[in-house]
Order: structure tokens, then sequence, then C-alpha cells
């Protein structure tokens, strides 16, 4: 009579992100996940940590040296809000990835106690396979929603696809003397990063360091660009994108002041969509908004439907929850007076707030 097969132990370890051979395991698995996203990607959570001067970690789960379950994080520290991992910091994606044999639970158990050990209070998961509420885990699932739909066959057709009302302004910044122009070289990033803090200290938000954006760009390499739209040779409205598997996905932009009565955003989103078809993408992924904000309207009339998103958050026992939610009426006078404060003085204090906000 055969001997009862026994699989093999499953055991959950913190990765050694210093080798790059785990580097490269990790990379293999996220690239045969279909749930693998760039922001599971090293390229993203370890670079992300070393540009705002936090700590990248990951935690796998094997069998028999094969990895059924990764989990990247930042463990990210705040004056203001606290200690918080992260999956992943400065991210709208992340969360674990795992195969069907992996146990899920042991390494949601695993990351409570991670965060323990580093006098974290808050942990947020932002995607993936998520956790059970209980044992100090809640669900959110009204907060924010994402837009993605299918790129267009050619670019009349993509024009069409828009609602009428957005494709009149569309239309009107086609008409518009303003140029596009592409690129990831040391004038792409400096125009960028001008537009970029202009438009986030009128947000009302701290910017992020540019250290943080140029340390992205560097680490996808052909996989990230730059998009600026200029009037009369400055620029006036700049998106960093991301390409994943066929997909566009802007991230950091933004517009100065003047941009809207250009209809420089306008014409900024239209010509990414024509660009990416021309880089061989089939669907554009407008990103996440909080839910009601003007992103989110913004969003909906291009023709893009909300999909609501799922996060999960684990607080430690007699820890208060953590607030970043700029729209808290514990943070408004922040944000309020942020937009009042003079540009230079935003973008000096900015990115010493901002790399702690994750």
């Amino acid at each position: 009579m055969n001997a009862p097969f026994v699989p093999a132990a499953l055991r959950v370890r913190l990765a050694d992100l210093d080798d790059p051979g785990e580097f490269a395991r990790i990379e293999a698995f996220i690239a045969r996940h279909p749930q693998g996203t760039p922001f599971h990607r090293p390229a993203w959570f370890v670079s992300a940590a070393r540009a705002t001067g936090n700590r990248a970690l990951a935690l796998v789960q094997e069998r028999a040296g094969e990895l059924v379950a990764f989990l990247p994080l930042d463990a990210i520290h705040s004056p203001i809000f606290g200690r918080l991992l992260a999956s992943t910091g400065f991210a709208v994606g992340g969360g674990m990835l795992a195969t069907e044999d992996a146990d899920a639970a042991a390494v949601f158990a695993a990351v409570a106690e991670l965060a323990s050990r580093l006098s974290c209070t808050a942990i947020e998961l932002r995607g993936g396979l998520l956790p059970q509420q209980g044992e100090g885990w809640t669900l959110r699932t009204e907060s924010h929603c994402n837009f993605a739909r299918a790129l267009a066959e050619d670019d009349e057709a993509q024009l069409l696809a828009i609602p009428r009302k957005q494709r009149a302004e569309v239309r009107r910044s086609l008409s518009t003397d303003l140029a596009v122009e592409i690129g990831a070289g040391p004038a792409d990033r400096a125009a960028h990063y001008a537009v970029f803090c202009e438009s986030y200290r009128n947000l009302g938000t701290p910017v992020f360091p540019r250290a943080l954006l140029d340390a992205v760009l560097d680490a996808f390499g052909h996989d990230a660009d730059i998009l600026t739209v200029r009037h009369q040779g400055a620029p006036v409205a700049s998106v960093i994108s991301l390409y994943h598997r066929g997909t566009v996905m802007p991230y950091w932009g933004g517009g100065t002041s003047a941009a809207r009565r250009l209809r420089a955003n306008d014409r900024m989103y239209y010509a990414l969509m024509l660009h990416a078809r021309r880089r061989g993408c089939t669907r554009f992924d407008f990103g996440r908004s909080k839910t009601l904000s003007g992103a989110y309207h913004f969003k909906r009339n291009w023709g893009f439907e909300p999909e609501p998103l799922t996060y999960a958050r684990w607080t430690a026992p007699g820890s208060a929850p953590r607030n970043d939610d700029p729209t808290s009426s514990g943070l408004a006078r922040q944000v309020l007076a942020w937009q009042r404060l003079p540009l230079a003085v935003a973008n000096r204090v900015g990115p010493l707030i901002a790399r702690g906000i994750g």
C-alpha cells in the first residue's frame, strides 16, 4: 500500500530585497499573476521607499521553495499621521497576490505581527486578496472608485467615444495654440514637476518630492513617460503615465491655473489616448478618485463608469484609526490654509510632509 501524500509545509517570511535572485522570483510571480499591477513591482514599492526615506518590505509565502503568495509593503513614518504599513505606498493599488493553494490567513496574521513589531499602528491594503472583517481589519468600499475603459480603434473613433459635452471641450482644445511633447528626459521632468507643484498647491495638497517621481521613471524605463502640453512654450498641463499589459495609466498629473481656460487638461488626456494606442495599448485606466469628488465627475464626463474599490485597513488594538483623508472635517482647515501659501513655500515644505502620507 502506498504511503499517503503529505503536502509540503507553507511558510511565511520576509523577502530579501537586497538579493537580485529574490527580485527576479518576485517579478516572475507578478508577471504570471492575473491581478499583478505596476504597484506590486519592486520597481514601484522599493523605488518609492528609497526616494522618500521610508522602508520597503515584502512578505512571501512558499511551498517547497515556490512562491504562492506575495505582499509588497512600504513602512511609512509621518510625524503628523503616524506610522503605516501600506501595500503599496504612494499608490492606488497593491495588496496580496496569492495562488489557490496559498494560506492567505497566515499572511494577514504575519503582516499584523510585522506592523506591531515595527510600531506601525495601521495597515492599508489597496487591492489584491483582502482579509475577512474582524481581528482589527475593516473593509471600505464607498470611499474611492476606479475608472477604466477600452481605447477606440482610431483617432476619430476615440473622439466620438467621448460624450457630447466633453467632446466639445476636446474639439476646442484642438483649435487652441497648444503643443504636445512626450519624453522622459531632464527637460520633460523639470516641466512636469513645475506644473505638478502648482497643481497640488492649488488643490491644498502637499506635493510629493521630485525624487519620488524621478525614481519611478528611472525604474520603469520604457514602461513610463511624460506627456506635457505647452502654451506659447510654457508648460501648462503634464502627466506621468505607466504602461502595463496593454493598459495606459495616467498617474501623476496636473495643470497650472491657466490650464482650465486653455482647456489644456482636455487636450492632454485626449492626446494621451492617441499616444497610448500608437504604443499598442488597448485600454485606458483613468485611475481612482474619491467618490463624488470633482475628479470623479470629471472622469464620468469623459464617459468612464465608476467601479467601487474595496480597501482593507487594520488598526492596532487601543489605537485610533489613522486619518489622512483631506476631505475630512479635521483636515479641511489645513487644506484651505495650504491653498493660500506662496508657491515657493509650498514647494519647499510640501515634500517633507508628503513623504509621510503614503
